[in-house]
């Protein structure tokens, strides 16, 4: 019954999250700067967000040509369709619960591919630890070169009291847990451990792998494509196409942490990107709508892609 509830609170939440991002945003404008964002949709330059979309394929491809090489030290080597079609079934199921994509990505190859789903996850796991070193590097960059704002959008609404409070349940909870996993000899755990196997096995092969070149290589173009996804967005509308490249980074990133408040950033995307794009002097309006653009042109490509994959997929192994 617990992991019922925990389950349905871990999709209404954030859901519920953005639609209440949506109506507070919308019930502050007037009807003149509702007709102005529609105005703004209107005559948006969607040529630029097709190539943005361009980009999105293009990290989408890498990072399922990227999984191969983590695959491949554990005995493993999925065809790339297949490993593409489990990476737009992953980005698809994110919609819906969040993080059940990385679980997906690795049911997929479990079933098309008969690759044990514990080894696949652990790929994915080591995979996102990248990720999230690049994602850091990304926000210790943005704060380096644009500390000012970030102290201003940041650090001035949380307090000193507050980060330390947060930092200090976060180590406590972690050595709690280490503590648990190392010493308990309760059945759960040690059947946990046991599982834990492969996964860390899929984790070390990142370690084992012979291509250790090409995955570094992936990895930087996946985020390259990322920017460049973001950036070529700019140019659809006139209030953002002047923006800097320090502005740009600092909307990137935080579109990013919008996108895992709420369900791939449903409401919190555009609402977040239009308070950090007033800073650098674009009207709310305009960044309200440049926000739901973007937001709305991946989302689309994410459901099509998703949706053709789960059409696709049972065809190939079909044909096999």
């Amino acid at each position: 019954m617990k992991n019922q509830i925990s389950k349905w609170l871990s999709i209404v939440l954030p859901i519920a999250l953005g639609a209440f991002l949506i109506v507070y945003t919308y019930n502050k404008f007037t009807p003149e700067q509702i007709e102005e964002i529609k105005s703004q949709f209107q005559h948006a330059n969607y040529w630029y967000i097709l190539i943005s979309l361009f980009f999105g394929l293009l990290a989408l491809y890498s990072r399922a040509q990227r999984w191969i090489y983590s695959l491949e030290p554990l005995g493993y080597k999925p065809k790339l369709a297949t490993n593409f079609m489990a990476v737009c079934v992953a980005y698809f199921m994110n919609l819906t619960i969040p993080r059940s994509g990385e679980v997906s990505r690795a049911l997929v190859l479990k079933k098309y591919e008969d690759i044990p789903f514990d080894k696949a996850f652990g790929t994915i796991i080591a995979e996102r630890i990248v990720d999230f070193i690049f994602l850091l590097s990304f926000i210790f960059l943005a704060i380096v070169l644009q500390y000012d704002i970030f102290k201003t959008f940041v650090l001035d609404n949380l307090s000193l009291k507050q980060l330390g409070m947060l930092i200090f349940i976060l180590v406590a909870g972690f050595c709690i847990a280490l503590w648990l996993y190392k010493k308990s000899k309760n059945r759960w755990i040690l059947a946990l451990k046991a599982k834990l196997s492969g996964l860390m096995e899929g984790i070390q092969s990142i370690l084992t792998m012979k291509k250790k070149g090409l995955f570094i290589f992936h990895s930087f173009f996946i985020w390259l494509c990322y920017v460049l996804m973001f950036y070529v967005t700019i140019f659809a509308l006139p209030e953002t196409s002047n923006l800097s490249f320090n502005a740009v980074l600092m909307a990137f990133i935080t579109g990013g942490i919008a996108i895992t408040l709420t369900n791939s950033g449903f409401g919190a995307y555009p609402f977040l990107i239009s308070k950090i794009l007033l800073v650098y002097a674009v009207p709310e309006t305009a960044g309200n709508a440049f926000g739901w653009i973007v937001w709305t042109s991946q989302t689309l490509m994410i459901v099509v892609l998703g949706l053709l994959s789960f059409l696709i997929l049972p065809i190939l192994k079909k044909n096999k």
